[in-house]
């Protein structure tokens, strides 16, 4: 039986335009929205209320536990919440990433040649650095100095942006390097003389 109990912090609202598919025997939950569908394999129990059209997240597991798993299940409990509330806004919503170049001569340019699937980065060093794009994913330049991730999945779209900003990250003197659009240096102060 299902805890009846449980505060707000563990009851998800998922919107109108998402269904939501749940088997017990499987321990699977299935949410398929306009952008697609993912599933999840669950550890703890889950129930779905239509009349509220939300999901309430049990601290009860699928098989007996001692007393001291117990403390590792109600852990789970909220992993469980944040993973359920993060494939509902991968199957709803574009998910993005803007990074920007900063420091004099730092450009990145589409290679036409490969149907715009590598990007040429020139980042100050005595060569030029490619970076192949990954298919779930899409990448735009805005300017020659602006790069714009978007995707559907989190998870490419974060690492993506981490791999392209580990090319050239800021250093803390000057503040030059490849930026989070939102990100913000602060400068250390160079040698006195």
């Amino acid at each position: 039986m299902i805890e009846t109990n449980i505060g707000t912090k563990y009851i998800i609202k998922i919107p109108s335009n998402i269904t939501v598919f749940y088997s017990n025997k499987n321990q699977i939950i299935v949410l398929k929205g306009p952008l697609g569908q993912k599933s999840l394999k669950l550890k703890v129990k889950i129930r779905i209320l239509k009349e509220k059209n939300s999901i309430l997240v049990s601290s009860s597991p699928f098989s007996k536990l001692s007393n001291s798993q117990k403390k590792k299940v109600k852990a789970l409990q909220g992993t469980t919440v944040a993973l359920i509330k993060k494939v509902v806004i991968e199957v709803s919503s574009t998910l993005y990433q803007k990074l920007k170049f900063v420091g004099v001569g730092y450009r990145v340019f589409d290679v036409e040649n490969y149907e715009n699937r590598l990007l040429l980065f020139r980042l100050g060093y005595s060569h030029s650095t490619y970076f192949k794009i990954p298919t779930e994913l899409k990448i735009f330049c805005l300017k020659l100095t602006k790069l714009f991730i978007c995707g559907n999945s989190h998870q490419h779209v974060t690492q993506t942006a981490a791999l392209i900003r580990s090319k050239k990250t800021p250093e803390p003197y000057k503040g030059k390097g490849i930026l989070y659009n939102n990100e913000k240096i602060v400068l250390k102060e160079g040698k006195k003389i």
